[in-house]
């Protein structure tokens, strides 16, 4: 699109829609103010039958904040927050910000290994977390020097914020009743103190006076990249508010909005699109900590959920579960989700039986959720979207970075309100995926797409490595620097390899070190599984005597990556 020419995609833009929205001037913290002095006795969250209301959480989150800043938290101070979507996460993500600090949302699938890196980037020297967490967290700060280990651990148990012997439609699987309800080892936090979450939420203190603003940083989220290790990504209120306020508006998200959030909050779509979106319009969250579809199913029954962001591996699975026909899915008015395409007979089973039209979108942490999205009225399966509300995105060459025509290949690159202001501690990496066009600061995600002649974005490719398994974004550089640490591996180059279910999956291709010719490749699978996050382990292993490579040394990853497609070894 130049600029001066109207936008195609504007023709089929949503009618009850404006094309841009003036973003707040006030913090994420004010959005849950503002809703529990509008709606005190609504509830906010619903988690495994135990309701808190909007009036319950605000207090709670002062409490927390008076805390926080009890402990010495001050404005800018960054604390990690490791929880599953339980209300323990909600609680504190929203404290953090009242206590005007920065959420440091980090995956709970990371092993310790991982979590040193969020620690010592971060210099966070606080966390929250749960405590079947709690034990990897000590362990990570533990085995940093002394000057980065965290100094303040607040653990929470499950049963803080659920009733055990909850019956009925809410109800947890049986098989998560060992880890809900299970003993967890009190962790030892070396050089610092561990503390109990009834005593940080029975502060009495005062909190203190709110002084941050739309200018000032509410989050950083980490994303991995095709080098070393992952990236904090600076967020402010004002990019965070805008996904947030807009994502509500594209949604049709209201009070009377029930909300299944089931899409991990800690990831940078259901932080935005479900957590904010909801507590900025007053909507209630049903929260389910993990996947489980026989409990999705009596969840949007039970309690008329309307609203449900999702990953189309969660419809799938849904769709295929042997009681289906006993769940009553009619409630819902909004659907759709992003991470993987949504295969095109879904979207049509969806259609058919229940008239709802899956809206995909895309977007990266880096602009705060999505930079496109369907149209909810007239969505294109297998496709992007359209540039989302205020944005303003381009398809140009990825070596001249000018852009291309209509319908030709180029990289997708990214003007608007939601983009983030750049990598923490990272200004080289912030200088790479920057330049202006038009007088305009873009944003190169490192996706190739094209733009059909109504304006719709397709991904053709990727610009960059990148592994998409389930919707989870795994960039192979993270995953073989890990792996160089175990004594077997001399080199690996990992690369993705077709999945039925989950689009994609991990293949790591490895050179022995001599001397360990009698690993197997179970050995390594293991290890893997206990040293990073699951999803990035790799599910299969091939040995090799030599890894391809260029004339300047490089590993020749391309080459692999098209063997692994075309089934040759």
């Amino acid at each position: 699109m130049s600029q001066t020419a109207t936008p195609a995609h504007y023709a089929f833009w949503p009618t009850r829609l404006p094309h841009a929205i003036t973003v707040p001037a006030t913090s994420v913290w004010d959005n849950l103010a503002v809703s529990a002095r509008r709606y005190p006795d609504k509830p906010a969250m619903v988690f495994l039958g135990r309701s808190t209301s909007y009036a319950e959480l605000h207090a709670a989150s002062e409490r927390l904040a008076a805390w926080l800043h009890g402990i010495g938290v001050r404005r800018g101070d960054r604390v990690i927050l490791l929880a599953q979507n339980t209300p323990q996460l909600v609680l504190a993500h929203y404290a953090i910000l009242r206590a005007n600090a920065v959420v440091v949302p980090v995956n709970p699938m990371n092993t310790a290994e991982e979590l040193k890196h969020y620690i010592e980037d971060s210099g966070a020297r606080v966390a929250i977390t749960t405590a079947d967490l709690a034990g990897q967290l000590a362990r990570a700060s533990n085995e940093l020097p002394e000057g980065e280990r965290l100094q303040h651990l607040l653990v929470s148990q499950f049963t803080d914020v659920f009733d055990a012997d909850v019956q009925g439609p809410a109800a947890p699987p049986e098989g998560w009743r060992a880890w809900l309800l299970g003993e967890y080892p009190a962790p030892q936090l070396d050089g610092g103190k561990v503390h109990a979450w009834a005593d940080a939420l029975a502060c009495q203190d005062a909190p203190p006076a709110h002084t941050v603003g739309r200018d000032d940083m509410a989050v950083l989220p980490y994303t991995s990249g095709t080098t070393g290790l992952p990236k904090g990504c600076m967020h402010l209120h004002r990019s965070i508010n805008h996904n947030t306020v807009a994502g509500a508006y594209w949604a049709s998200s209201t009070s009377e909005g029930v909300v299944l959030a089931v899409v991990p909050m800690f990831h940078i779509t259901g932080l935005v699109m479900t957590l904010h979106s909801s507590i900025y319009s007053g909507a209630t969250l049903i929260l389910m900590p993990r996947w489980d579809r026989e409990l999705a199913g009596r969840l949007i029954s039970h309690y008329r959920v309307t609203n449900w962001t999702n990953i189309p591996t969660m419809v799938i699975d849904l769709l295929a579960s042997p009681n289906f026909a006993s769940f009553d899915l009619s409630s819902l008015k909004y659907i759709g989700g992003g991470g993987a395409a949504m295969p095109q007979a879904v979207a049509q089973r969806l259609l058919e039986q229940y008239g709802l039209r899956f809206s995909e979108g895309y977007g990266l942490t880096e602009t705060a959720a999505p930079s496109h999205s369907n149209p909810p009225e007239r969505p294109k399966q297998q496709c992007l979207g359209i540039p989302f509300m205020s944005t303003d995105a381009r398809i140009v060459d990825p070596e001249t970075l000018r852009e291309v025509p209509q319908g030709e290949q180029g990289e997708i690159v990214v003007h608007g309100p939601e983009v983030f202001e750049g990598y923490w501690k990272r200004p080289d990496a912030t200088a790479e995926v920057f330049f202006e066009l038009d007088g305009k600061r873009f944003f190169r995600t490192g996706d190739l797409g094209r733009v059909d002649e109504e304006g719709y974005f397709f991904i053709t490719d990727r610009l960059k490595r990148m592994i998409n398994a389930s919707g989870y974004k795994v960039w192979p550089a993270e995953v073989e620097a890990l792996m160089f640490r175990h004594p077997a591996v001399q080199e690996a180059c990992v690369i993705g390899t077709k999945d039925a279910y989950r689009g994609e999956s991990v293949k790591a291709v490895v050179v022995l070190r001599a001397g360990h010719e009698g690993t197997t490749e179970q050995d390594i699978v293991d290890w893997c599984r206990q040293n990073m996050a699951v999803y990035k382990a790799p599910r299969s292993v091939s040995f090799v005597q030599a890894l391809p490579k260029s004339g300047s040394g490089k590993v020749m990853w391309r080459t692999l990556q098209e063997q692994e497609k075309a089934g040759t070894p």
